[in-house]
């Protein structure tokens, strides 16, 4: 595939799970296309929100299906701390390192 083909592609690609991923994580686009119309408020990326909430829930999802069915992911521990785990999250982290070193 030349490169000039895979570029051209890539940005199909991109542009077709942008649109076709919009409205299932609640963003709104001032057009037809993504582009320079796209909006995307900023403010709706807090703990509580019903945006963090459906992307943990999509998050578990993925995490869910990659442990079940792809190969290079069995038997891997996976940890999801989300926002309604309670903490910063370097916090998080440091705590969880902590905590295996005992």
């Amino acid at each position: 595939m030349e490169e000039e083909d895979r570029s051209t592609r890539e940005s199909e690609l991109k542009t077709h799970f942008q649109q076709s991923h919009l409205d299932k994580i609640g963003v709104e686009s001032k057009s037809n296309s993504v582009g320079k119309d796209f909006h995307f408020d900023s403010n709706v990326i807090t703990p509580g929100t019903d945006f963090m909430h459906r992307l943990a829930k999509a998050l578990r999802g993925y995490i869910l299906e990659r442990s079940n069915n792809d190969y290079y992911w069995k038997g891997l521990t996976i940890i999801f701390s989300d926002a309604f785990v309670p903490g910063e999250g370097e916090h998080k982290i440091l705590d969880f390192i902590r905590t295996q070193r005992s």
